[in-house]
């Protein structure tokens, strides 16, 4: 590894194109379940089905697209041509909220599902391809989150922004017709970003080239899945990213049922997302002193803390509330930075079958992103089903149940916990991190642990 330090004329660009990596992941994942359910008058078990069953398909395509991603970068030397068609996804991100009129219920589902299945894989040949150039890059450690730092700041922020926009382009009360509009307008953003994060791709190769890539193995996806550093943190990020989803997916219900005015869904999404932006940096510095595998244990252990205080309720009161809800927020900036910046480090440390395979450790990584963010919803839509929620069309007004309400409730808090929970347990299990942080003055990474 060398010294090498970015310039900001490439790490701007960079970070700009996640822009509209975090619109494609924002939108959908905070209001199309509560569209569904709530617009489209979907049942929530086949809302939650909706979702889940195109994601499926990622745990395949997201590894081939890698493998054709390193086989780009050995045939071109860079991995542009895919993130260039990946840009078609603004498409399919239209579609996703602009449903026929007349469609309702399971045909308005199945729309959706078209829809999502399209997105999914246009979107991964722009992601994998994206997510795999910090390992391209001859840079060390701590440059890698420095990078990284500065791609989670643009992504939160587009995730606050785009998550506070879309509720008021939408307006109170939405309709199909409504969410269409919210979409076009977004659907813009998002394709002037990633052109221009494209171009930030290409400042980042000249200012730092790796060495020229070989021919790609077959056995690319296997060196990936063999790696027992890989495989722990892959683990631990998929549970992480099954939660994040759940929570983001949650808080239009709970604003609306535990709360009582859906007004408040913007509150809760500014107090989560605003926290994440401010300490990005922060976190940054925090991984430099403690490294990278305790920084983001500690975040674990707070988010569990914070939403076992939200599982209060609305008798605890806003304030305290919103304040558990910025602790999650906080909590997220970590969560996101550290295994980003890690996964370089475990190709990194696999020697040139690492480095021959990046596309292939990339593409299994936003497999297990792209699972968790299908899981999350689901497993929300499946404790509202259990709970007994009833579904409603833009316009009507339904009483819940105790039950549902209950549903809402501790969805969206005590089954988050015990899933973080869970990913601590997994993430214990990464070692690397250790040595990688003893040797990170000199920026040199070590053999596997």
């Amino acid at each position: 590894m060398t010294d090498v330090r970015l310039p900001l004329r490439a790490l701007v660009p960079f970070a700009a194109g996640s822009v509209g990596m975090g619109i494609w992941v924002t939108v959908p994942g905070i209001f199309l379940l509560y569209f569904l359910t709530d617009v489209l008058g979907v049942p929530p078990y086949a809302a939650g089905l909706a979702l889940l069953l195109p994601n499926v398909a990622d745990i395949v395509t997201h590894p081939w697209v890698g493998r054709l991603s390193d086989t780009d970068l050995a045939a071109t030397g860079h991995r542009r041509r895919l993130m260039l068609v990946g840009c078609v996804v603004v498409l399919a991100f239209v579609a996703l909220f602009a449903v026929p009129s007349g469609l309702h219920g399971t045909a308005a589902a199945i729309w959706v599902a078209a829809a999502l299945v399209a997105g999914n894989l246009l979107y991964s040949l722009y992601q994998v391809s994206y997510l795999a150039t910090p390992a391209d890059l001859r840079i060390g450690y701590h440059e890698r989150t420095r990078l990284m730092g500065y791609r989670n700041v643009v992504i939160t922020v587009s995730v606050l922004l785009a998550g506070v926009a879309a509720p008021v382009v939408a307006g109170d009360d939405p309709g199909v017709g409504d969410y269409t509009r919210m979409a076009l307008l977004l659907g813009a953003v998002m394709l002037v970003a990633m052109l221009v994060g494209i171009a930030g791709v290409a400042r980042l190769n000249r200012a730092a080239p790796g060495i020229p890539a070989g021919p790609g193995s077959r056995g690319g996806l296997l060196v990936a899945l063999r790696d027992r550093q890989f495989r722990a943190l892959a683990a631990s990020y998929l549970t992480v990213a099954i939660t994040m989803n759940l929570v983001l997916a949650a808080m239009p219900y709970f604003a609306e049922y535990e709360l009582g005015r859906s007004s408040l869904t913007t509150v809760l999404i500014a107090a989560f997302m605003a926290p994440a932006v401010l300490t990005t940096p922060l976190w940054v510095l925090v991984a430099r002193r403690l490294g990278k595998q305790r920084s983001l244990l500690f975040a674990q252990a707070a988010f569990v803390a914070g939403s076992l205080v939200l599982a209060l309720g609305a008798g605890a009161g806003l304030p305290l509330l919103i304040a558990a809800v910025s602790v999650l927020g906080v909590a997220f900036a970590a969560m996101q930075l550290m295994p980003l910046s890690m996964v370089p480090d475990v190709i990194a440390a696999a020697g040139p079958a690492g480095a021959a395979s990046a596309g292939s450790y990339t593409g299994v990584w936003t497999a297990a992103e792209a699972t968790g963010g299908a899981l999350g919803p689901y497993v929300y839509s499946a404790c509202l089903a259990v709970g007994g929620f009833v579904a409603s069309s833009a316009g009507e007004h339904v009483t819940q149940s105790s039950g549902a309400l209950a549903a809402v409730r501790y969805g969206f808090t005590l089954v988050p916990a015990v899933l973080m929970t869970i990913a601590v347990v997994l993430q214990r299990h990464y070692t690397l991190d250790e040595h990688a942080h003893c040797q990170a003055p000199s920026d040199v990474v070590g053999r596997r642990a």
